[in-house]
């Protein structure tokens, strides 16, 4: 059976993230990676703070602070948000690592062996006012392709159209706001990515085929237009620095590498990070060097998918090393806010942080998953939010657990009561719950999260039909046995619910199965059979009725939040 590597697209250390970045990478790798462990597979789970380039030392001059010691808070920031949405994480380290630091440079010595690393003389931009060269992202300006305003010198965020910075109209500084600029000649390593683009095509066209539409599209676009040779040094003080025994000038001119050559690197080197916290017991190298019974698995928005789909398997490629390269990338479009984008920059949306304030983690998990941007991109609104949590959690799944135990106890007692024996009614129960149980299956091997989601309410939905049915509240009044076979078999279907909803909703799963006392309560999914059959809360067996799990949103908590957060005005670029 394979291994399963997963990774999400590393958050950048500059700040707590939105709910777009959440949805776009980190939870639906976890929602993934919580169904395989469940369902018996191997799995690592590794991410990491993306601690490199300009966003790292912009950020820490705002704050007055040292580089290092900025993102020793941003990344210790970062984590407890992530712990907060129960991301479950085998590791969550940081580029900045020593592993990180002695793998990116093993890459590149491998590169310049090869003879795909080549030092050049180039002109870059150089701020008179700052007395210092400018790498990309230290320059704003307008991106020549949308008109969009605050491009950076490496990408547009509108657009995202791959830039230099020499391409900006109206370029400035983005440390003094000045546009008293220069270009001055420097030298810079470059990655001759054309010279692998043959070698990445052939890569593609064997590995890529089965990926969703939005990640082939966006790397055969790539591929389409060229691979260019690209520059993969920098003028920072801040990253991974050339080393010196093989480019000695750069070095002592304090080169470091380009964010985007180490940031794809950190996944390894995470790996080796978890692996260094118990070396006896984990060998990082099983799942990243000749690795063939490993299937690893990518998740990302889609505006990172050509560095891991192109630039990252070329820097692969050339080392002429067996590295684990990626067998499946799932790319997500943009969540947005009203129809305008979540944006960090300009703190436009609902921060993961603020999230967590307003309500547990499993809201908004739900909220997510059952909305993701899959296909297109989506757009969140209060009322969307609210509609979801109210419908599909406080009335179909909350409302069918309190009612259910509270019933049974009020007229059993504390323990499950046992009842008559099942009849076509319940057989029929569990042939309808074992279909859905396959679908749901289904959709979650094939990563289609949001109808993974739907089916996931259908198996709370069937609960509710079947007890709209037997009506175990009249049912009572005549038949006290049929009533407690009712009850007991929507217990089972409860424990059932806790099992196979933990990869959605973790918290609240565990709550409604803690409500069970029962003895070696060891299962970790559920079988066709079991799901047929549902026999997992026997008979005498003591629960409790847990507090409310969801409990709606009203009016006025709706009206709260849009005056705190906006919602509903004319969306801003």
């Amino acid at each position: 059976m394979a291994r399963h590597l997963i990774t999400s697209a590393l958050p950048y250390i500059n700040g707590i993230k939105h709910l777009g970045n959440m949805v776009g990478s980190m939870l639906p790798a976890d929602v993934y990676a919580r169904f395989l462990r469940q369902t018996g597979r191997e799995t690592l789970y590794i991410c990491a703070t993306d601690e490199h380039g300009t966003p790292a030392e912009l950020g820490a001059k705002e704050l007055g602070l040292p580089v290092d010691t900025f993102c020793a808070q941003q990344h210790d920031a970062q984590k407890a948000v992530y712990e907060g949405f129960n991301l479950s994480f085998d590791y969550f380290g940081r580029s900045s690592s020593p592993e990180n630091r002695e793998i990116t440079q093993h890459f590149a010595r491998q590169l310049q062996k090869n003879g795909f690393i080549e030092e050049r003389a180039i002109r870059q931009v150089y701020s008179l006012t700052d007395g210092r060269f400018l790498p990309d992202r230290y320059i704003v300006g307008t991106c020549p392709h949308c008109g969009y305003d605050k491009a950076r010198g490496d990408q547009c965020e509108n657009c995202t159209r791959v830039l230099d910075p020499t391409d900006l109209i109206d370029a400035r500084s983005a440390i003094s706001g000045s546009s008293d600029l220069e270009v001055r000649e420097t030298k810079h390593l470059f990655l001759l990515q054309s010279k692998l683009q043959g070698e990445v095509e052939a890569w593609i066209d064997e590995h890529g085929k089965d990926w969703p539409v939005l990640a082939s599209s966006i790397a055969r676009k790539w591929l389409t237009e060229g691979l260019n040779d690209r520059a993969i040094t920098r003028d920072l003080d801040w990253g991974v620095p050339v080393p010196a025994d093989t480019w000695p000038e750069l070095a002592a001119e304090g080169k470091v590498f380009y964010v985007w050559f180490d940031a794809p690197v950190e996944y390894i080197g995470a790996t080796k990070e978890w692996a260094d916290q118990d070396p006896e017991n984990r060998d990082w190298k099983s799942w990243w060097y000749e690795a063939a019974d490993v299937r690893y698995t990518q998740f990302m928005g889609k505006d990172n998918v050509p560095f891991h789909t192109v630039m990252f398997p070329a820097t692969q490629l050339g080392t002429r090393e067996p590295w684990k390269k990626v067998d499946y990338v799932k790319a997500f479009n943009w969540l947005n806010y009203y129809g305008g984008k979540f944006s960090t920059s300009q703190k436009r949306g609902v921060f993961t942080h603020d999230a967590l304030e307003i309500l547990p983690a499993d809201y908004w998990r739900y909220f997510m998953m059952a909305n993701a941007p899959e296909s297109d991109d989506t757009s969140f609104t209060w009322e969307l939010f609210s509609a979801t949590v109210n419908k599909d959690l406080a009335d179909v799944l909350g409302n069918f657990v309190n009612r259910v135990l509270s019933f049974s106890r009020k007229r059993f007692g504390d323990e499950v009561p046992a009842g008559s024996e099942e009849g076509e009614a319940e057989a029929e129960l569990g042939r309808q719950i074992a279909e859905l149980l396959a679908e749901y299956e289904r959709h979650m091997e094939e990563l289609q999260f949001r109808k993974a989601a739907q089916a996931l309410r259908a198996l709370w939905s069937a609960g509710n039909s079947y007890l709209e049915t037997k009506a175990p509240w009249l049912e009572i009044k005549t038949d006290p046995e049929g009533a407690a076979l009712t009850l007991r078999t929507a217990m089972n279907l409860i424990h059932l619910y806790a099992i196979v909803s933990a990869p959605f909703i973790p918290a609240s799963a565990a709550a409604m199965r803690a409500a069970f006392q029962l003895e070696g309560d060891t299962a970790t999914w559920v079988t066709q059979d079991e799901a047929r059959s549902l026999t997992f809360v026997p008979a005498g067996t003591p629960f409790t009725v847990p507090p409310v799990l969801f409990a709606k949103i009203t009016e006025d908590d709706l009206a709260a939040y849009r005056e705190r957060f906006g919602g509903g005005e004319e969306p801003t670029a």
